[in-house]
């Protein structure tokens, strides 16, 4: 059964989402009141529709309401983001997501009962100081009571010991989930170095100075295992 989504509001950031629904087999309905930034997407999803989303019977000829999900990315009018949030909750929309572009705008969706908010200034500002903060940092993803999955380049004092020796679960609490490892591929009678997944690391999988740890954990165990073994 494919997945039926609307995206409301084509920024980049809405249109990323769109872009890539699409690109995963569903079918989209992208939607945006500005008709370039509509044609400028239509190529790539399934329908692509300019019209005004605060206008309720715009939007049941959509047929938004039968939608598994809509997406609400408009990013610069927050007044026409609310109106559209609560016409798709009078039309009983299945699923609500929300772009709240600060603290406030995500405390008013929450008043709204909206339960799914994406914040991606606040992601973005996140990563980039970790990133500062950390630089074996590749790469942050915040979660939900201050877990977070990070992308790491293996430590010095870890480094040519395994997984078992390094004892990430009982000293720091934190869980490797993989690894990505450079391998020396030929490909065409030349050799290159290629980036592959090494899939679930075992007790006696050794990490490389090269290799990038995936780990999951909280913020301070985390920081702890980085500052323990720079």
């Amino acid at each position: 059964m494919i997945n039926r989504f609307a995206v409301i509001g084509l920024g980049q950031f809405g249109m990323s989402i769109a872009r890539t629904l699409a690109a995963r087999g569903a079918e989209v309905l992208a939607i945006d009141v500005l008709i370039d930034k509509v044609e400028f997407v239509k190529d790539e999803v399934a329908h692509a529709v300019a019209l005004d989303t605060t206008d309720i019977k715009a939007l049941m000829a959509q047929n938004v309401q039968d939608m598994d999900a809509v997406v609400v990315a408009i990013g610069e009018n927050f007044e026409g983001l609310l109106l559209t949030t609560v016409l798709l909750q009078d039309l009983k929309v299945k699923r609500i997501i929300a772009r709240a572009a600060s603290t406030q705008q995500r405390m008013i969706l929450e008043k709204m009962g909206v339960t799914e908010i994406l914040s991606p200034e606040e992601t973005v500002g996140k990563t980039v100081a970790e990133t500062l903060l950390h630089p074996n940092m590749k790469s942050f993803l915040p979660l939900a009571d201050d877990y977070e999955i990070v992308e790491i380049q293996t430590p010095k004092r870890v480094v040519n010991k395994t997984v078992r020796e390094v004892g990430l679960r009982q000293k720091y609490n934190l869980n490797l989930i993989t690894v990505k490892r450079i391998f020396e591929e030929e490909r065409g009678g030349k050799v290159s170095e290629v980036e592959h997944i090494i899939g679930v690391p075992q007790g006696d999988t050794v990490l490389y100075d090269s290799d990038i740890m995936i780990l999951l954990g909280k913020e301070q165990d985390v920081n702890k295992f980085m500052e323990v073994n720079k």
